[in-house]
């Protein structure tokens, strides 16, 4: 991924109208904004959430909030507690 062309701005995403759909278990909600060649995106899940698939793109996440366990398809499973990131490129 190259980041370049990208204005700096901030954003209040309070503003951002959210989305969401049920999974397995919970639901996610979302607030995303498209800035030229990546998408930005705050997510929201609810308690007990849990997906019945996985995503396969280039994520980078920070968890600002609660501690819930992740579960990858090979069957890791890891906690992501507050300031802590995850990153992942899948070819």
């Amino acid at each position: 991924m190259h980041l370049s062309c990208i204005p700096f701005e901030t954003t209040d995403w309070s503003s951002v109208e959210p989305s969401g759909r049920p999974r397995e278990t919970g639901l996610a909600r979302w607030r995303t904004r498209d800035l030229e060649s990546i998408r930005v995106r705050t997510v929201e899940y609810t308690p007990g959430y849990r997906a019945d698939r996985q995503c396969t793109k280039v994520h980078r996440l920070l968890r600002l909030d609660g501690e819930p366990p992740a579960e990858l398809a090979d069957g890791r499973r890891f906690i992501l507690a507050p300031g802590m990131s995850r990153h992942v490129a899948v070819d």
